[in-house]
């Protein structure tokens, strides 16, 4: 029988999905989802999964290698998508399609298939990565293949099938929810409307900062190699690193954006956003950066930067266009060392203090106090040279 693997979240889509394409292909389906830090319940995937005659169910743990090799290098290269966005679902979706690639070729299945809709980005980022690592295996999209045209078609369709239906999706549409160790996201209801408010109940990882607490925290985070290795002295996994510092940040109201985006495929969208920890990690990783590294070095790395995160944005991660750029990204990161210590406070971060052992900060050169370290007499001819070049085109 002809084998299909579905990224499978064990949510109502995805099971509708499932069923569908057992009907529709006829072929086998094996379910596999990857556990990347989102909520989830085993036991429903596996439940839901085995109750439309799943076989084979496939859950892996990838929190680490998500942060270390995904997470970690895109915040080397303080990634914001259009100023703003910290890029946490379009970071999950190339680590997810490699592995169901994988996954593919080891069972012989002939196709992948994911649950991403046709209006949407993840599409293109799940399909790229198929495309990189399985040119052969075929690509099955239901949302642009299927007649159901509607959430009330997919609630007819689940009751006609006896897939369960959870409370909140009756009715009208609910909020679309991704989440992961980096980051949760809120699209859809009465976010549609930019004119509208973001409602408190849908934010998931952060308080509000009006009602955080009266207290400010102290936090250090240490680096080496320009990777995040510890907080408040103590060394940890990236996944648990990432997971205290959720903890942390979230109970402060820090890590919140709403913002209206261009979509890859040419529509705008509104969402929120919440990445508590990742917004702590930005932050003390430019601060480290700040006196660590050379000027030329940095203002390089901020003229990439925009290039980088709509790669990574627009699905690109595999490319060589976004490994060239790491490798700019990267070269000076073995200078990047020491401990940079933030305070959190109602949505709030600040940056108390930088320590390295790093030269690139020069104490002498800086000091109101002593001159002899820095040579004044160049800086009239300085000016000088930069004034004629006032004219030129």
């Amino acid at each position: 029988m002809k084998k299909i693997v579905l990224a499978y979240s064990g949510g109502l889509d995805t099971s509708i999905i499932l069923r569908w394409l057992q009907e529709n292909y006829k072929a086998e389906v094996i379910a596999y989802t990857s556990d990347i830090g989102q909520v989830i319940d085993k036991k429903k995937i596996i439940r839901n999964a085995k109750r439309l005659g799943v076989k084979n169910i496939i859950i892996e743990d990838l929190k680490n290698v998500f942060v270390k090799d995904y997470v970690f290098p895109m915040l080397r290269a303080h990634a914001l998508y259009e100023g703003t966005y910290l890029l946490g679902t379009s970071i999950a979706r190339p680590l997810i399609a490699k592995r169901q690639i994988e996954i593919a070729k080891k069972f012989g299945a002939y196709a992948v298939s994911h649950g991403a809709t046709g209006k949407g980005n993840d599409q293109v980022r799940f399909e790229l990565g198929y495309a990189f690592f399985g040119k052969k295996i075929k690509v099955i999209a239901p949302w642009r293949e299927w007649k159901l045209s509607s959430r009330t078609d997919l609630i007819k369709y689940a009751k006609k099938n006896n897939i369960p239906i959870p409370s909140d999706k009756k009715g009208a549409p609910p909020f679309s929810v991704d989440d992961n160790l980096f980051h949760t996201s809120t699209e859809g209801k009465a976010l549609e409307d930019p004119k509208n408010s973001a409602p408190e109940f849908i934010f998931q990882r952060t308080v509000s900062p009006e009602n955080a607490p009266n207290k400010k925290i102290i936090v250090k985070i240490g680096f080496k190699n320009s990777e995040p290795i510890s907080i408040n002295g103590k060394k940890l996994s990236p996944a648990n690193l990432l997971e205290k510092l959720n903890q942390i940040a979230g109970r402060s109201g820090v890590g919140r954006v709403d913002l209206v985006e261009n979509r890859f495929i040419g529509i705008k969208s509104r969402g929120v956003y919440e990445t508590p920890g990742g917004t702590l990690l930005y932050i003390a990783h430019r601060g480290m950066e700040s006196v660590t590294l050379d000027k030329e070095t940095m203002h390089k790395k901020e003229r990439v930067m925009p290039a980088y995160a709509e790669l990574v944005y627009n699905g690109y991660w595999f490319s060589k266009k976004r490994l060239n750029l790491q490798k700019i990204i990267d070269k000076n990161k073995n200078k990047v060392n020491g401990t940079v210590s933030l305070k959190v406070y109602k949505g709030n971060v600040t940056i108390m203090s930088r320590k390295t052992s790093s030269k690139a900060y020069s104490m002498k050169k800086v000091s109101f106090e002593e001159n002899k370290s820095f040579n004044k007499a160049k800086v009239e001819k300085f000016i000088k040279y930069h004034s004629k070049q006032l004219n030129k085109s």
